[in-house]
């Protein structure tokens, strides 16, 4: 199969942002959108087919906020979230084949293949994990910003996180230090309205997760987060109260997982009419592609973005099944850092 293009396999920013957006710009969030639907949809595949070792959450349903958000995101700014991370990794711009050969254990892959679904990175891009621990990026992201205030570099650190970790301890000692020292953070709640397997009802005394900074005097508002426009206006006007030194925001997303926790969960806790009542009305691409209807894009166009993407998406899932294994004596190598004497 004949390798796609670097610039082809990336996501990319939009010319411009909010809400009516142009043409150009909708056209690139729908293709974002869709290399992210169909990538997660192969990687559930390959997962089935056993290639994907270990625990494996797929982003579907989910696409407008990862796009949106990487819209208004400035070079130098820092993405950090859970393990729920593939659609991060590829708006980021990360390689559609790193990513894939990395979820499959090879050496082709970002992190060489030690890193798997939940703790690759790219610094490159910008994106510092994946981390399976529930709740523990939201410290981490904070450290970003510290680390960016300190530097005064201008730069915001974009933490991400769901409705179950809005539980966790460690995420209000993050609020606290942040709001204290005005860091330049960006809390954003990827709420799915489901942790695990608890929904948020059953989960949350406080189910509106916008508010959880009130006590810390962190402002916050809650976002649809399947309008990929309404991400990226609320996104950009967080981004700037973060990077004009005014401190911290939380932005709450209203959003929605079609499939299960992980491909080991069979979503027994939720009827199958409310998901397809979801997919039905709030689908994120489909609400796009009627965006672009009335922009008038013509279906032609956007079938040759469709062929594009199953293009990517096929090389990333070749290149992923045919890269070798990583070499044994990769176990000892960056674990240390490698100084001069």
């Amino acid at each position: 199969m004949a390798r796609a293009t670097k610039a082809s396999t990336k996501t990319g920013k939009g010319a411009d942002t909010g809400v009516n957006a142009s043409r150009e710009t909708l056209l690139k969030y729908y293709r974002d959108m869709l290399l992210i639907r169909r990538f997660e949809e192969r990687a559930g595949q390959l997962y089935g087919m056993g290639l994907i070792g270990g625990f494996c959450h797929l982003y579907i349903g989910q696409e407008a906020i990862a796009v949106g958000m990487e819209a208004i995101r400035k070079p130098g700014d820092q993405i950090i979230t859970g393990y729920r991370d593939h659609g991060h990794m590829l708006a980021a711009g990360m390689e559609s084949r790193e990513v894939m050969a990395e979820l499959t254990g090879r050496a082709g892959g970002s992190s060489k293949g030690k890193g798997g679904s939940m703790h690759m990175f790219s610094t490159e891009a910008g994106f510092y994990g994946g981390h399976g621990i529930v709740g523990a990026q939201v410290s981490l992201g904070t450290g970003l910003a510290l680390a960016n205030k300190y530097r005064d570099n201008g730069n915001v650190a974009f933490t991400y996180f769901g409705d179950g970790a809005a539980n966790q301890g460690q995420v209000y000692e993050s609020f606290n230090m942040a709001e204290l020292w005005s860091l330049p953070v960006v809390y954003v709640v990827e709420n799915n309205q489901y942790a695990m397997g608890t929904s948020i009802e059953r989960s949350a005394a406080e189910t509106r997760l916008h508010k959880r900074g009130a006590s810390f005097r962190i402002p916050g508002v809650e976002v649809d987060g399947m309008d990929v426009e309404a991400v990226a206006a609320a996104g950009a006007e967080a981004a700037e109260q973060a990077r004009s030194g005014k401190g911290p925001f939380i932005l709450e997303m209203k959003t929605y997982r079609y499939r299960g926790h992980s491909m080991s969960d069979p979503a027994k806790y939720r009827t199958k009419e409310e998901v397809d009542e979801v997919k039905k009305t709030r689908d994120p691409i489909d609400h796009l592609r009627e965006k672009l209807d009335a922009a008038k894009v013509g279906e032609d166009e956007l079938k040759t973005i469709d062929a594009e993407v199953k293009r990517i998406v096929a090389d990333a899932a070749e290149f992923a099944r045919t890269s070798p294994e990583p070499e044994p004596s990769e176990l000892y190598t960056d674990v240390y850092l490698e100084a001069a004497e």
